[in-house]
């Protein structure tokens, strides 16, 4: 394999990498994501390596372990293409079957087809699944279709056509400005427009720039980072290269958590593909920009989420925040400018290079464009990654795409961006999914994660586990934060026991303000969003909790 040095090569080698996919082949794809290797997905592809063999189908049936397809709780999946037969929960003891009725009978395994839990049919196709059928992926759109080890795959359904475009046809303002006509936001929580962001580090005084991946995804029930990186990690080295000639940076880091081993390697064999093949390195397609990009592991401390505490861990010191400003795109990493964005933001560029900023522009909401990738989890019956269009309602979301709440319970709440976020209950259902019109209900976007919760759930105890949560992982430097999570937590806790007093909850709501009002960073700043939003919507099951612990004669039992 020799380097791609010019656009004609890129060309020339994607033709070929075409003439010789052959069209209408069987390849049995399954699941390779944390989620599936968790339900035993490495025993289920080595049944189909022996299987296929044993029937002397080896040599013209292709077996591809993909990245998440998203619907994890029926993980292991199995999707044969090109018709598309979806099989879910799928054990090694089902191989034989699969293969001797469907491979080479042409029928299908009955008892793998996944079951419509709001209208009890038995669906074949995977295009026909509802949960599939309510979204709008693009930046999702080919993780259960690529290898995520093999880049030729990437680069046979036009993948790095937009770095091409970008460093041999395009000026570093004409990027910057497409990213801005987009109205692409940052999807690591505070929405903060990307092109704009990108600007600001370019027009920054030093030669010497940097560009990072914030992959130190921290919000409990979420996964979309690791499941991009673990299934398309070229899309998102291939955002960051476009970012880096745009801001022009010649050095990139993805900081990624040390709890993702399958990530962490997928990037890894990622970046020395890309080296190999001359998508990193000096003179990138005969553009004489040079670029290159390393992994740093970081140890798990939510609050390196946070872009400076971020800084100070690739550095070397304690994970914290430090006050703003100067931004980081002023003075980031080693006191030089950084232009910091998420998995999701750098994966969302390709396309728009290629598809143009009117495109991308043109999907979501006025203030909110494109898509978004959220993690569905909680009591819900289709949990799993999801990605719509800005703008959906949460009515959609968790009924249309999640097939509503199992056993016939009735909704009661649902919370949006991670601990950080707010409880939005059922009388705000129709509430659109963007930006604005969740903190208009004291919630916010947050990187994604979205956790349902069904008649059954005590929301005094939702807010205390977040603030747990919050007060574990606060990195203590600043008083508002350290001081008043715990003090929250301790109050709500004692609720929790039946020994609230009169008065803890007018005290929570102002503890909560000033810590909302006076805190640093974006942690302490948010903290409070979990109790004010249950105190908002549940004020009377907090007043209950605690009367009613307080006079039970069950109360030992707490």
């Amino acid at each position: 394999m020799n380097k791609i040095q010019t656009a004609s090569d890129l060309k020339t080698v994607r033709v070929t990498l075409v003439r010789n996919t052959r069209k209408g082949k069987t390849i049995v794809t399954l699941c390779g994501g944390t989620g599936c290797h968790a339900s035993g997905c490495t025993t289920v592809i080595s049944a189909f390596k022996r299987e296929l063999k044993k029937h002397k189908l080896h040599d013209t049936i292709d077996v591809k372990v993909t990245g998440c397809h998203g619907f994890c709780e029926k993980g292991p999946i199995v999707v044969i293409q090109p018709r598309g037969i979806f099989y879910k929960q799928v054990k090694s003891k089902d191989v034989k079957d699969i293969v001797e009725q469907t491979l080479v009978k042409g029928t299908i395994v009955d008892r793998l087809l996944y079951i419509d839990p709001l209208t009890g049919k038995k669906i074949t196709y995977e295009k026909d699944v509802q949960f599939y059928k309510g979204q709008e992926r693009i930046v999702f759109a080919d993780n259960g279709l690529l290898d995520p080890y093999k880049i030729e795959d990437y680069l046979t359904i036009g993948g790095y056509t937009a770095a091409v475009k970008a460093l041999t046809t395009m000026s570093s303002e004409k990027i910057i400005d497409d990213i801005k006509k987009s109205g692409l936001r940052g999807r690591g929580g505070a929405g903060f427009p990307t092109g704009v962001k990108w600007e600001s580090c370019r027009r920054a005084k030093g030669t010497t720039k940097y560009i990072i991946c914030n992959a130190d995804e921290g919000d409990p029930g979420a996964y979309m980072d690791r499941s991009l990186i673990e299934g398309n990690p070229f899309s998102i080295l291939e955002g960051m290269l476009i970012g880096a000639f745009a801001i022009g940076a010649n050095q990139g880091i993805i900081y990624v958590r040390d709890e993702y081993p399958i990530a962490v390697q997928t990037l890894k064999n990622a970046i020395a593909l890309a080296r190999q093949w001359g998508f990193l390195g000096k003179n990138i397609f005969g553009s004489g920009f040079d670029f290159d990009l390393k992994i740093i592991r970081g140890a798990g401390a939510f609050v390196c989420g946070e872009e400076t505490a971020l800084i100070a861990s690739v550095e070397g010191k304690k994970g914290e925040p430090r006050q703003r400003p100067p931004f980081p795109t002023q003075r980031g990493l080693w006191g030089k400018p950084t232009t910091i964005n998420n998995v999701e933001t750098w994966a969302n560029i390709p396309y728009i290079i290629n598809k143009g900023s009117q495109w991308f522009a043109g999907i979501g909401t006025e203030k909110s464009k494109g898509t978004k990738i959220f993690s569905l989890v909680g009591k819900i019956n289709n949990t799993g990654l999801v990605e719509v269009p800005m703008g959906i309602t949460l009515k959609e979301m968790i009924y249309s795409i999640g097939g509503g709440i199992p056993e016939g319970k009735s909704f009661k709440a649902v919370q949006t961006g991670g601990p950080s976020g707010g409880c939005i209950p059922k009388e705000l259902l129709e509430t659109p999914i963007d930006y604005e019109k969740l903190k208009e209900v004291g919630s916010i976007m947050g990187s994604g994660g979205m956790v349902v919760m069904d008649e059954d759930t005590c929301m005094v105890d939702v807010a205390r586990y977040f603030l747990e949560f919050l007060q574990d992982e606060s990195c203590g430097k600043c008083l508002a934060c350290r001081e008043g999570t715990k003090r929250m937590a301790e109050i709500v806790t004692d609720i929790t026991k039946g020994q609230g007093k009169e008065g803890d909850i007018e005290l929570l709501q102002e503890l909560a303000t000033t810590v909302k009002d006076t805190s640093m960073c974006g942690l302490g700043q948010t903290a409070a969003n979990p109790v004010l939003s249950t105190i908002k919507f549940f004020r009377d099951e907090h007043r209950f909790r605690k009367w009613f612990l307080r006079h039970s004669p069950f109360r030992f039992y707490s």
